[in-house]
């Protein structure tokens, strides 16, 4: 859950009636709920989507959009969020609709005072408690996704059930919370596991280049064509493809790809001959399709062919329970890399520093700063003052009354040198792992006369 305790949580709060927003606001507010209210079903939905919620009261009649579809969307989107549906008398079929798109309850207007609007969102609490699973859980494939956050228990199980389906997936949510384990977990849970399993970055290659990689080309088709070559679609064949970064397609390929998944079929550049393929597809972004199709910079048709089954992973923050074990994941798997024998242990200190971080990068931010951690510490151990956090910014040291500025950029020097020392002297390489700038690296061993 979002709160500690499962008798305080996240309400929000959807009625175009100021009177009965108030109503239910206050009843919660008094019950030590903290309360969003919207008046209609547009801004329930952008507030469900920008925020993480317990619990949504929604009303079934609202402009924009009404009640049902804030239940289907948000049942979707977050299958951990509890609905209650607010009715008029001669609603309650609807209402009782609702609950079978996944609403937990409805609650019939008039309201009948304060402690039935408290007593039904607690009940729903109580039910989302015992939804979620609070062992941790490593699932069986070669795959690793270590969890524990209630937050990733619907995102596992939704993940788990579209496996063995053969419907497209949306992956959605912020850099490096593991978009691309979560499809590869879809692609060895599936009854293709051991088909090919594919994946581009459409963000990494310019438009020419990724419509080659995309559909191969004809000797000849262009500058450079020497030889026909296969694209990455036709080598997926029978297996998964993963379209990584799928928001940043352009429009003359955004069509493309929606004629490859609406007739599984297209041509080679600078060929006539159709190409049939079967084809399981992921794809991945952390942008917001829907947002991108209203304002025209991305079609609506791809969209909806995209997000059969969408799916959000949560980031870092808002399953921090996971934080540790995470990193003690990913240390072990780093010390294999680089061919130790064991591992270094976090201290007590360490973890309860690794999980009050806010995490802007996720997964992919934790596993540079672990890596560096490692350099530094050069032991069994990994302490507080060996996480570098925030790079370029300075490492964080112990401080010194008259000499911390020394101290931090010493513990700089050292770190820039250790890191040479284990990639052989290769800059480029050097720079990747402290995760700073190759021109950033360049003026640092300058100015610690590293050259």
């Amino acid at each position: 859950m979002i709160t500690s305790d499962k008798r305080r949580a996240r309400v929000l709060v959807a009625d175009d009636e100021e009177g009965v927003r108030t109503f239910l606001a206050e009843s919660l507010e008094r019950a030590g709920h903290e309360v969003t209210q919207v008046a209609d079903g547009v801004a329930a939905l952008r507030a469900a989507h920008e925020e993480p919620f317990d619990v949504v009261l929604t009303d079934l009649r609202m402009p924009g959009a009404d009640g049902m579809t804030v239940v289907r969307t948000v049942r979707t989107e977050q299958p951990d969020v509890e609905v209650i549906v607010l009715t008029a008398h001669g609603d309650v079929a609807t209402a009782v609709e609702a609950m079978k798109l996944g609403a937990f309850d409805y609650l019939q207007k008039p309201v009948s005072g304060p402690a039935a609007v408290r007593d039904l969102v607690a009940r729903a609490l109580d039910r989302r408690a015992k939804l979620a699973a609070p062992p941790r859980v490593e699932l069986a494939t070669s795959v690793k996704l270590t969890f524990g956050a209630p937050a990733m228990t619907p995102v596992v199980e939704a993940l788990t059930r579209v496996a063995k389906t053969g419907a497209t997936v949306l992956l959605q949510g912020e850099s490096g919370t593991g978009k691309e384990v979560a499809a590869r977990l879809i692609h060895e849970s599936s009854p293709r596991a051991k088909k090919p399993f594919i994946a581009i970055n459409c963000a990494v290659l310019t438009e020419e280049l990724l419509e080659s990689e995309l559909f191969g080309h004809e000797k000849g088709s262009f500058t450079g064509a020497h030889a026909q070559r296969r694209g990455r679609i036709e080598l997926a064949d029978g297996g998964t493809f993963f379209l990584d970064e799928v928001g940043e397609l352009k429009p003359v390929l955004q069509a493309k790809l929606l004629r490859v998944l609406e007739e599984r079929r297209f041509e080679r550049l600078g060929g006539s001959s159709s190409i049939t393929v079967d084809v399981r597809w992921v794809a991945a972004t952390n942008r917001d399709l829907r947002v991108m199709a209203h304002d025209g910079s991305w079609r609506e048709d791809l969209y909806h062919r995209l997000a059969v089954f969408p799916i959000r992973l949560p980031p870092l923050r808002e399953r921090r329970e996971d934080i540790v074990p995470l990193a003690e994941s990913l240390i072990a798997a780093l010390s294999a890399s680089a061919g130790r024998s064991s591992s270094p242990r976090l201290d007590d200190a360490t973890k309860t520093r690794l999980e009050s971080e806010a995490w802007p990068g996720n997964v992919r931010e934790l596993r540079n700063v672990l890596e560096r951690a490692m350099i530094l510490s050069d032991g069994p151990v990994i302490r507080p003052e060996h996480l570098w956090i925030d790079a370029p910014a300075a490492p964080i040291a112990p401080p010194a009354a008259d000499s911390a500025q020394g101290s931090l950029a010493e513990l700089e020097r050292q770190t820039i040198h250790r890191t040479l020392a284990a990639v052989g002297g290769n800059r480029r390489l050097a720079a990747a792992k402290l995760g700073i700038g190759l021109r950033t690296l360049y003026e640092k061993l300058k100015r610690y006369d590293l050259e």
